[in-house]
């Protein structure tokens, strides 16, 4: 996929400039940066990501930090194995209601034939403990075994 050098530079500058600017608290609002975070593609935010790297010496996300629906939506984006992680950490951390089950059964099953593989190695690295055994100690019964075996399907692929 070919992405145009020029558009990516202003796109990227039209972010940084929301961003830096003192209208920060309405950024969320602003249609620009809405319009660019919502129907590019996966491939060219990561060019944008990039291109906002070099020419600002920050990661975008780190310029987000205090508007955090911005920042999970890039770092979702740009890093899924990292995002995934972490919300699979943040659920298993409690006790797993109706509400934490749902988003621990979205993330495994839509992820297990896309990057199970990657997101098992980052959270085995963030949080020192392999994804199926935190599984197995969140989770029980056949709800546990199901997880448990699509997260194994995941990992062999």
């Amino acid at each position: 996929m070919r992405i145009d050098e020029a558009a990516n530079k202003l796109e990227c500058r039209k972010l940084a400039r929301a961003i830096k600017t003192d209208q920060r608290n309405e950024i969320e609002n602003d249609d620009e940066v809405l319009r660019i975070l919502t129907t590019r593609s996966k491939h060219h935010l990561k060019t944008i990501h990039k291109c906002y790297k070099e020419d600002y010496d920050s990661n975008l996300e780190e310029d987000l930090d205090d508007i955090q629906i911005l920042r999970d939506t890039v770092n979702c984006l740009c890093a899924p194995p990292i995002c995934f992680s972490k919300i699979l950490d943040t659920v298993m951390s409690i006790c797993p209601a109706e509400q934490e089950r749902e988003a621990l059964t979205r993330v495994i099953v839509t992820r297990t034939d896309v990057d199970m593989k990657d997101i098992a190695a980052e959270f085995d690295r963030k949080y020192g403990a392999p994804l199926i055994e935190r599984i197995e100690a969140a989770a029980l019964g056949n709800y546990r075994d199901f997880l448990v075996a699509l997260v194994k399907r995941g990992m062999a692929n």
